[in-house]
């Protein structure tokens, strides 16, 4: 007689479960007479003791947290882990109650977040030796995220903002230094807006817009603030395509109300009018260079 499937459990209904559709249960595997080695137990080597602190966001005299490698479908996603190579029943009395601090002040850290309105604490240990706790930060309002599905949801939802997620990484950070240890998570960087960006830009500078996006807009502002600022201060209307004609257009201004007093006639009140504006306009355009005018024309009685 062929042996008859097992029933779908329940749960399957549940508003958390997240899969829908037809669904059947595996076949269950015959026990093995010895289970394999996890990692940091026989001759399998232990990832948590060789990864160096930079690995972690947050490190103690005997603790550790740190995140995954990337940025998943939840707020936040964290492992607490003993410096020491034990596993959850080899603690002696002083991590064990550490243990139990760290928990609650680890919950709490991630629990500050923005959006988040709980945090599942999981410990399994079949894949590692080494002791480590996940903390699973649940989104606020999301109810179908409840309950015992939560870690599968992670790996489900679209992920978060890689700046979002490096924001809360150096928060929690931040919130575990407060009571000791090292912060090593930074936030992410503020992409400041360079001013030029602020300004139209003229079709040239539209076609390269796209080879810009490759570095952040802070890192452009370096490479191109001083060049900037003095076309925008020399020339407004210039083309930034032609850069050479606002340099050589400059000395003109200044030559212009030098020779305008000696070849004007001084009778003539117009002249004067235009030769007093052009020489308003020449102290507007260089005032650095009115000191000298005047020194100059009070020395000359002197001598």
């Amino acid at each position: 007689m062929p042996d008859t499937p097992p029933s779908v459990p329940d749960f399957t209904q549940w508003p958390s479960f997240p899969f829908e559709g037809d669904l059947r249960v595996k076949q269950l595997d015959e026990p093995v007479p010895f289970e394999p080695p996890r990692r940091g137990e026989a001759d399998r080597e232990c990832t948590a003791c060789n990864a160096p602190d930079e690995a972690y966001i947050w490190v103690g005299e005997r603790w550790r947290v740190r995140a995954m490698d990337r940025p998943t479908g939840l707020p936040m996603v964290l492992i607490l882990e003993s410096r020491s190579h034990l596993d959850l029943g080899d603690l002696p009395n002083l991590l064990a109650a550490e243990l139990g601090v760290m928990t609650v002040r680890l919950e709490r850290a991630v629990r500050s977040l923005d959006g988040v309105a709980r945090v599942h604490v999981n410990r399994w240990g079949d894949g590692s030796a080494h002791l480590h706790l996940w903390f699973l930060a649940r989104p606020y309002g999301r109810l179908q995220l409840r309950g015992t599905f939560l870690s599968l949801w992670d790996s489900i939802l679209p992920p978060i903002s890689e700046d979002q997620w490096r924001e809360n990484l150096a928060m929690v950070a931040a919130w575990l230094a407060e009571f000791g240890g090292r912060p090593l998570a930074e936030p992410p960087r503020i992409q400041w807006q360079a001013p030029s960006s602020l300004s139209p830009t003229s079709p040239a500078n539209a076609v390269e817009e796209p080879e810009e996006e490759s570095a952040s807009v802070i890192e452009a502002a370096d490479e191109i603030p001083e060049s900037d600022a003095a076309a925008d201060l020399s020339d407004p209307s210039a083309d930034p395509s032609e850069p050479d004609p606002a340099p050589q257009a400059g000395p003109a201004p200044d030559n212009a109300p030098d020779n305008a007093p000696d070849n004007a006639p001084d009778s003539s009140p117009s002249g004067a009018q235009n030769s007093a504006g052009e020489s308003e306009e020449a102290d507007e355009v260089e005032p650095r260079k009115a000191p000298d005018d005047q020194q100059g024309t009070t020395r000359t009685p002197q001598s």
